[in-house]
């Protein structure tokens, strides 16, 4: 199939991308671009639970080759990495920016800055997309950077790279904005949400933040090289002791979503952060644990995505404190399709 153009270019050529960075800044002055609803302003740079202001930061933007295969492909992702968070969990691998926000003030960044960043991605690094990583906090920051990236020449898809905990109604300003999103869904219990990552209505508002997704791009869309052109693909991370709540959320996307649902079961779970000192979640997953998901997708008819190999625990970790790069080396990519993978095993 041919190259689906991005919708934001359309979105701009007819004025309605300037108009949602208008609204979506307004309502940075009483912020609730996430489900925190802070209602600091952001505009003077009040702090809330996210501690960011006015300007996006930017931790990191490199070129990602450990993504998924219809994501990184042959030339890899354009990873732009958000500094802060609107989660705080005690395992996260990325804990050197999402939960050091003193040390990431100084990488605050203009968006026209931002813009150049992207076109820098595209042109130079051949990135087949631009790939926002923990954007929820900087909707509006991301939406005026592509504005400011369009009359450069941004024409990529863009990829929206999220923990899942969104606002809906941010995210229906991406509407025919964002070609593929990528959230993941954690937890399948508001209590483990709660005691790991402080998101106490985390189920209700990833599922309602899913959802939202699904209806904008649909089912996963590849080109015949198979890159991603448009569409959802949803990560699961599978967590020792039962605490992602896979049964309960594969169920839920395979029966009120769509068993044609792409998905990426993750296997690279490993503690990190503040997770050794937590019992339950202080080692890496079992053989048991592992095969018991893939059972899961078998018995709900989940057939499309990727399942990484057991034994990723290592090959995923960034160091943001590294000069240059932050996967360094390169990640090597452990998935399998779903379809092989379960038949071989089962």
């Amino acid at each position: 199939m041919r190259s689906i153009e991005p919708g934001y270019i359309a979105l701009y050529r007819s004025g309605e991308l300037e108009r949602r960075a208008q609204a979506l800044e307004a309502r940075l002055a009483s912020c609730d671009i996430c489900p925190r609803e802070c209602r600091g302003n952001r505009l003077e740079n009040e702090l809330g639970y996210c501690h960011s202001g006015r300007l996006p930061i930017v931790s990191a933007v490199c070129i990602h080759q450990g993504e998924e295969p219809a994501i990184s492909e042959t030339r890899g992702s354009g990873a732009v990495f958000f500094g802060n968070c609107n989660m705080r969990c005690a395992y996260c691998q990325n804990y050197q920016i999402s939960q050091n926000w003193e040390k990431q003030k100084s990488k605050e960044m203009e968006c026209p800055t931002l813009a150049e960043r992207m076109l820098y991605l595209q042109n130079e690094l051949g990135c087949h997309n631009i790939n926002f990583v923990s954007p929820s906090h900087f909707v509006p920051q991301l939406v005026r950077a592509v504005l400011e990236a369009v009359p450069m020449g941004l024409r990529v898809p863009l990829v929206y790279n999220t923990s899942g905990y969104d606002s809906v109604a941010s995210l229906q300003e991406l509407d025919s904005m964002i070609s593929i999103y990528l959230p993941d869904l954690r937890y399948a219990s508001d209590n483990w949400a709660k005691k790991f990552s402080d998101a106490s209505d985390y189920v209700a508002r990833a599922r309602q933040a899913i959802t939202e997704m699904y209806r904008q791009v649909g089912d996963l869309v590849v080109d015949e090289f198979g890159l991603a052109q448009k569409g959802l693909i949803v990560r699961h991370l599978i967590l020792p002791n039962g605490l992602a709540g896979s049964e309960e959320s594969l169920t839920w996307l395979a029966r009120k979503l769509s068993p044609a649902m792409t998905v990426s079961i993750m296997s690279q779970y490993i503690p990190m952060h503040r997770a050794l000192r937590i019992p339950l979640l202080s080692r890496t997953i079992s053989v048991d644990e592992y095969e018991t998901v893939l059972q899961l997708l078998t018995n709900l008819g989940l057939e499309n995505g990727w399942v990484q190999e057991m034994g990723a625990a290592g090959d995923y970790l960034p160091d943001f404190e590294r000069k240059g790069h932050p996967f360094s080396p390169a990640p090597e990519r452990t998935e399998e399709l779903i379809s092989k993978k379960v038949s071989r095993d089962h």
